[in-house]
């Protein structure tokens, strides 16, 4: 497991845009896939995004696809989700994940990954 730990949330009107950081740190990990899901009030954890680490293979939420854009920085351990033309169904907690051992499981369920962050509330309001 690794620590991670995200930045960035906040309250934005339609329209407008946000970008979340997540960290990742602790002792010789190796990381295989990092996403981002979120969480809206009496919903499931959803995926939105997420980059291999290895290749860089990025996925998207259909919803979020043109609007929102992942991006890594290897030497930081860090990813980024930037977030544009924010509609109020795009309110909820983001959650960065990390998987750092090499699970088989489909990169779209939150049982795919063994490290969370503690959430950054995204508001988007109308």
């Amino acid at each position: 497991q690794v620590q991670l730990v995200e930045s960035g949330g906040g309250l934005v009107q339609a329209g407008g845009s946000l970008r979340l950081s997540c960290a990742a740190s602790g002792r010789s990990f190796s990381i295989y896939d990092m996403s981002w899901f979120r969480q809206a009030p009496g919903k499931e954890r959803e995926f939105v995004s997420g980059i291999r680490w290895t290749t860089g293979n990025i996925e998207y939420l259909d919803s979020v696809k043109g609007r929102f854009t992942i991006s890594r920085d290897n030497a930081k351990n860090t990813i980024y989700l930037q977030m544009n033309n924010l509609k109020p169904e795009d309110t909820a907690v983001y959650y960065c994940a990390a998987d750092t051992t090499g699970s088989v499981l489909p990169r779209t369920r939150p049982s795919n990954y063994d490290s969370w962050g503690q959430g950054t509330q995204v508001t988007v309001s109308s």
